[in-house]
């Protein structure tokens, strides 16, 4: 390690993902290290092990000492997203339409109480989000579940089944963009094939956009509302900046209009919705957008550099493992269905190595066999969450990557 790996506080820094020791990081309150005992590595749940980013850190730090915690208003959130959104998608939503959610999920909730009825079926993209599974058929809209194609390149949306789904009566399609647990990041023409076929079938398209400031190089992420559609002027989007600046305790979302007929939707959004949000989170989002993204491209460069480092150790102590680099997110999709673990390898890891993956089921059928593993934090914890899985199955462990060994 070289004087340029530490902080003037003695805190390793290789950019964000490399600012905290093992033993800090379990000092933290959060769902992530509080879900399971302190012998176990957790690469679970979405969250990133950074401090927060300066500007964001400033902007709440004087919401604090001038004791601005009382109930959230959207203030210069939307602008501010507008404006990155400009920047980095090449799109300008308009802000005046914006509407202030708690969280994407509610966003999602919300959207679909605007523009479907009870026992409307809607579409979601399989291996899924495991709320969406809770949600939906708790606002009593049934779910369709219509499997992502895995082939040579990678998950592809499966243009064809998504085309009998909406076809046989679905209502509206929750489109994950990028998508959770695979890093699919749909290519701009894969998007305006979908948006022929909502257009041809009267389809809603309700667009979770959570993770679209991470993306890889290579891809490109393109809001859906961006496109030159009818069904895209009709797009609901959720906006948040909770993954990409790891903020998600601090409640606040958009729900974004892709064009006039979805903003008369949003317009009749009740304002008591809005009232769910932190003030803190807007205050934080707020910060993000227009202040953060120096500190999300070192960031980017992290994921990036971890996402392939998590591919070689892979290859060479758990080459049976089936793994597709994520084109977006901090997120990896695992096969180990041949390792013959189980429709629960999550569990399997968790018993034998202390090491917590989010378990694979809970994302739908097809994740029987698999398991989802969060790199958003040191490389060399990424290579101990690997060793502990080699170890687990008998192999020697992985070499620890990116420095001195971790802490414990």
């Amino acid at each position: 390690m070289t004087s340029s790996d530490i902080h003037q506080n003695g805190r390793r820094t290789a950019g964000p993902l490399g600012a905290y020791r093992l033993d800090e990081l379990r000092a933290r309150h959060s769902a992530k290290w509080r879900e399971y005992p302190a012998d176990v590595l957790p690469v679970w749940v979405a969250e990133m092990d950074t401090p927060l980013a300066p500007p964001i850190a400033a902007a709440l730090a004087e919401a604090l000492e001038r004791g601005d915690t009382g109930y959230a208003v959207p203030g210069g959130l939307p602008e501010a997203y507008a404006g990155f959104s400009a920047r980095r998608f090449g799109w300008r939503p308009d802000p005046a339409a914006m509407r202030l959610v708690p969280d994407v999920m509610m966003g999602v909730v919300e959207a679909l109480h605007l523009v479907t009825e009870p026992g409307d079926p809607v579409v979601i993209n399989t291996p899924a989000y495991p709320p969406y599974f809770y949600w939906l058929p708790r606002i009593g809209r049934p779910v369709v579940a219509s499997p992502l194609a895995l082939t040579a390149d990678g998950y592809r949306l499966d243009l064809d089944a998504l085309e009998r789904e909406f076809a046989g009566g679905a209502r509206a399609f929750l489109l994950c963009n990028p998508h959770n647990p695979t890093g699919l990041v749909p290519a701009a023409e894969e998007l305006r094939e979908v948006a022929r076929l909502a257009d041809r079938h009267g389809v809603r398209v309700i667009s979770d956009e959570i993770h679209a400031p991470i993306v890889h190089p290579g891809a490109r992420h393109v809001p859906f509302g961006a496109l030159d559609a009818e069904s895209a002027a009709r797009s609901i989007m959720l906006a948040s900046a909770s993954k990409a600046w790891n903020l998600a305790g601090l409640k606040g979302a958009l729900a974004v209009p892709g064009g006039a007929p979805a903003a008369a939707d949003l317009a009749r959004m009740d304002p008591e919705v809005g009232t769910g949000a932190g003030l803190l989170g807007v205050i934080a989002a707020e910060a993000a957008f227009s202040a953060g993204e120096a500190w999300l491209d070192e960031l980017l460069a992290g994921l990036t550099a971890n996402r392939d480092l998590l591919a070689a150790l892979l290859r060479e102590h758990l080459p049976e493992v089936g793994y597709q680099p994520p084109q977006g997110t901090y997120l990896a999709w695992l096969d180990f269905r041949v390792l013959g673990l189980g429709d629960d390898p999550a569990e399997w890891f968790l018993r034998r190595g202390d090491v917590a993956l989010y378990p694979g089921l809970k994302f739908g059928a097809e994740g029987a066999g698999h398991a989802r593993f969060n790199f958003a934090t040191g490389p060399e914890l990424v290579a101990e969450a690997v060793g502990r899985m080699a170890a687990a199955l008998g192999r020697p462990p992985a070499a620890i990557a990116g420095g001195a060994p971790a802490a414990t």
